[in-house]
This record gives C-alpha cells, sequence and structure tokens, in this order.
C-alpha cells in the first residue's frame, strides 16, 4: 500500500511547452471519457492538469488493449509504454520531447506524489485482457479490477492528497482502490453486451452458473431458463457494498477533491441505480445518465453533502 501524502511537493511551475502538453491531455479527457471531465472540472488547475495527464496515459495503455492490433503486436506496445513509464519515473523526460502525454505526466509527478507504479498495475491489467484471461471467481476478477481500477484510485489519491489530521488516513490508499473496484464493476455491468461482442466475460464463471448465464450474451440474448435479473442482483449488491466502503474516503479529501470524487463516483452509483431498477436495458445498450442528472451529482458533490453524510456514518461505526 503507498503512503498517504498530504498535499502536494513543489515544482517549477509549468512552462509553456508544458502547458501545451497539459492542453493536449485536457483535450484527450474531455474527448474521450465525459463522466471523468465531468468530474475534474471541479478540481483547481493544478490538480485537473494533473488528472488529465493520467488518464491520456491510461487511454493511451487502455487504447493499445482495446484496438485491432495483433496480440504479439499488442504486448509489444505495452511493454514500449512501460519502457516510457520507466522513463517519466527516472526523470528522462524533457519538457520539448515530442510526446505531449509524456511531458505532461513527468511535470505532474515532479508536482505531485503520484505512485507511478500504479501505471505499471494498469499495463499488467491490460496484459491480462490481451492474453484473454477469465475470472473464476470474484476474487480473481477483484484483482484484475484493482489493476485496472483500484490503482487509478491510488494514483489519483496521490493528486488528491488528504486533510491534515484527516481521521484514519493511513487508510486512504485503501479506500481509493476499493472506490476503483466499485466503480469497475458497474462498467462491467454497463458493458455486458459490447464485451461479449468482443469476446470478453469479466463476471466471474461461478456467478454466471449459479444463475445459468454460463453460455454468455450472443447478440444482447440471455441463455433459455437463465435468471439474468438476478444476475445482475447479485452484483449490483456486490458493488454497493464496495461504494458503501470506498465512499469513506471523502471526508478524508479537501472540498474540491471530495466534490470531484463524489461526483464521478456519485455518477456511476447512479448508473447502478438504473441498471438495477432495468437489468435487460444492459443488453439493449450502453446506459447513461443524461446532463442534467450529472449537474445535479456535480453540485450534490460540491456543497460537500457527500462527504458530512459519510462522515456521520464512519462516526456512528467508529468504536467507543
Amino acid at each position: 500500500m503507498s503512503p498517504t501524502v498530504e498535499g502536494p511537493t513543489h515544482a517549477t511551475p509549468p512552462t509553456a511547452p508544458v502547458l501545451a502538453a497539459y492542453s493536449y491531455c485536457e483535450a484527450v479527457t474531455g474527448a474521450q471519457a465525459r463522466n471523468f471531465a465531468y468530474g475534474i472540472r471541479l478540481l483547481p488547475t493544478d490538480k485537473r492538469q494533473a488528472m488529465s495527464a493520467l488518464y491520456a496515459f491510461s487511454r493511451r495503455v487502455d487504447d493499445i488493449g482495446d484496438g485491432t492490433l495483433p496480440p504479439d503486436a499488442k504486448l509489444a506496445r505495452l511493454e514500449e509504454t512501460r519502457a516510457l513509464l520507466g522513463r517519466i519515473r527516472a526523470g528522462a523526460v524533457d519538457e520539448d520531447d515530442t510526446d505531449p502525454v509524456a511531458v505532461a505526466l513527468a511535470h505532474a509527478a515532479d508536482r505531485f506524489p503520484i505512485p507511478l507504479g500504479g501505471l505499471d498495475e494498469l499495463i499488467d491489467g491490460v496484459l491480462m485482457d490481451v492474453r484473454g484471461a477469465s475470472y473464476e471467481t470474484w476474487d480473481d476478477l477483484a484483482a484484475y479490477c484493482r489493476c485496472v481500477a483500484g490503482a487509478i484510485g491510488r494514483l489519483s489519491l496521490g493528486v488528491f492528497g488528504t486533510t491534515p489530521g484527516a481521521h484514519d488516513a493511513a487508510r486512504a490508499p485503501e479506500y481509493a482502490d476499493t472506490l476503483g473496484l466499485a466503480l469497475q464493476l458497474t462498467n462491467i455491468l454497463r458493458d455486458v453486451r459490447e464485451d461479449a461482442a468482443n469476446g470478453r466475460t469479466y463476471l466471474p464463471a461461478e456467478d454466471l452458473a449459479k444463475f445459468g448465464c454460463s453460455d454468455g450474451f450472443h447478440g444482447g440474448r440471455t441463455p433459455a431458463g437463465s435468471d439474468f435479473p438476478g444476475l445482475v442482483h447479485h452484483e449490483v449488491r456486490r458493488a454497493r457494498a464496495l461504494f458503501t466502503d470506498g465512499y469513506r474516503l471523502l471526508p478524508m479529501l479537501d472540498r474540491r477533491s471530495g466534490a470531484c470524487v463524489a461526483a464521478m463516483a456519485g455518477i456511476y452509483r447512479r448508473l447502478l441505480d438504473r441498471i438495477e431498477r432495468e437489468p435487460y436495458a444492459v443488453l439493449r445498450g450502453r446506459v447513461s445518465l443524461p446532463a442534467r442528472e450529472k449537474a445535479y451529482v456535480a453540485v450534490r458533490g460540491l456543497s460537500g453533502l457527500d462527504a458530512r453524510t459519510i462522515s456521520r456514518q464512519s462516526m456512528r461505526r467508529r468504536p467507543l
């Protein structure tokens, strides 16, 4: 577990080439990740830039895994990306480097105590995708989710930091990791049809068998005699428990970082609510929230309401 650091390190202000690199990363984020971009707009400039750099690098890794290259070429590209990460970690990327993502991430890592090893974990997770890994149990799937999503939570915490004197702050990385698992499991439920079309099955095999869904979801159809709503509700309950635990992170963050996390998590929590109400919707297309509902979630997060609610709940759970 990475140590929690209370606030940013000192770094030189971004020069014009670094600002241009950050602008590129913010453009990538806005175009590729509407929910993520919606959340990070609540952050101050330096943290928003750093989060955009993290997203742009992560997007590059994901795009390799999801692309059309043959597996051997994907493996080579992922190892090249790992080598680039090594250069960033070693401080060997200059501000005039031709790769804007590397320039921005290098500056962000100098500005904030970002545990860059989390990006190695992300690469490991995408390698699992490329190699066609499947998951027998929830513990198996959770290990994958920690690579591709829990690690992102811990990386983000390096940017957010915790407030001085925050209660139980040593557990902040654990809660950030758990919140990442909650978001990823929600993604897996939302993308059941899309993943099936791409020949991927993420839900645990033992869960699929329990609800008669071992044959998969070809063409958006469920196997005859299966209990697809039962499967979805089972996974929703698991995701809700992860959200409940992960939300304990919120009271440890400053107001704007907490608002960012609350907004992103709140959007996915409401997606989960929709999936629970109408399980078959995920087989018809991608479930999403309208812009007005996202705006409501952002305002709720910025108000601190979610953080205060979680703080009160944590106090009630704390032993006397």
